[in-house]
């Protein structure tokens, strides 16, 4: 499902690729968006085929419209194969979402009813995606503003139940989870606990933007400032049960320089050592 080390990682920002070449060891894994490396050649490949000879790598989907109502677009699996044969990451994954509609590209990941027939419709895209790939998809949990009337399942269960039917394991944001859980008013904790945990192969953790309305607090998923401290708590809460799993720091907007994102990176190689010391104390 996922090889990556059970140690932190960053999401790679070209502007790092020189403080990341003078600090060999620093980050135990790196991350990057699939659709950022479609071209042939160039200095995006020169700096990843660099990056690769050092690092883990975990490849991530944004592009794959998997919640999709169409079937999936066979020219970007193509593309996604020729990625994996050359780099090898890893650990590749993609979202609960959808984001394109006949030949229309809505550049954004949107949320979906979760309903018997959306069910069917990703379970049959993620057996294709594995197939043709040749590998154990992760499938990443969304941050949502809005719910369906529609749907019958909850997300915990929808998730579950694509488990057990695809056998692909999850990436689960725990910002995510956060920011639907203030958004729709849920207990996070209780979210968690019924969260199949045992398919998780990777945690993101990210910031996020506060908005204060009448109706009170809304979170935007923005990748653009430092994980919150309730985020921090329920990764704790999550590494009390799972033990440690490979962590991802993701920061995609108003980036900052490395040492600040090697600070969060600590933070989270801090919590897992804890976890880590928990579990060999219980073995």
């Amino acid at each position: 499902m996922s090889q990556l080390p059970h140690t932190t990682g960053l999401g790679f920002k070209p502007e790092h690729f020189h403080a990341i070449m003078a600090q060999p060891g620093a980050v135990g894994f790196f991350e990057v968006h699939a659709e950022n490396y479609m071209g042939d050649g160039g200095a995006p490949h020169a700096m990843l085929t660099a990056l690769r000879a050092d690092h883990a790598l975990s490849l991530h989907g944004v592009g794959l419209s998997i919640g999709g109502a169409q079937g999936l677009n066979p020219a970007h699996l193509d593309r996604l194969r020729q990625l994996i044969d050359r780099y090898q990451p890893e650990s590749f994954s993609e979202h609960l979402a959808w984001s394109s509609h006949g030949a229309a590209w809505l550049n954004d990941l949107l949320p979906l009813p979760y309903t018997q027939e959306t069910l069917t419709t990703i379970c049959t895209h993620i057996d294709q995606v594995q197939d043709r790939l040749g590998c154990r998809m992760l499938l990443e949990n969304p941050a949502t503003y809005v719910t369906f009337e529609q749907s019958t399942w909850s997300e915990t269960d929808f998730l579950t139940e694509i488990t057990r039917r695809t056998g692909c394991g999850l990436l689960l944001d725990i910002n995510n989870v956060f920011v639907s859980a203030t958004n729709h008013r849920f207990d996070a904790r209780a979210y968690l606990a019924a969260f199949p945990l045992t398919a998780v192969g990777e945690i993101h953790l990210a910031g996020h933007d506060t908005e204060d309305l009448p109706s009170g607090p809304l979170l935007i998923d923005s990748h653009g400032a430092p994980v919150a401290d309730p985020v921090w708590a329920l990764y704790a809460l999550v590494l009390e049960q799972t033990g440690p799993l490979p962590t991802l720091i993701e920061w995609d907007t108003d980036v900052p320089d490395f040492a600040t994102l090697l600070t969060e990176a600590a933070r989270a190689k801090a919590a897992l050592a804890r976890a880590k010391g928990r579990q060999s104390r219980a073995a």
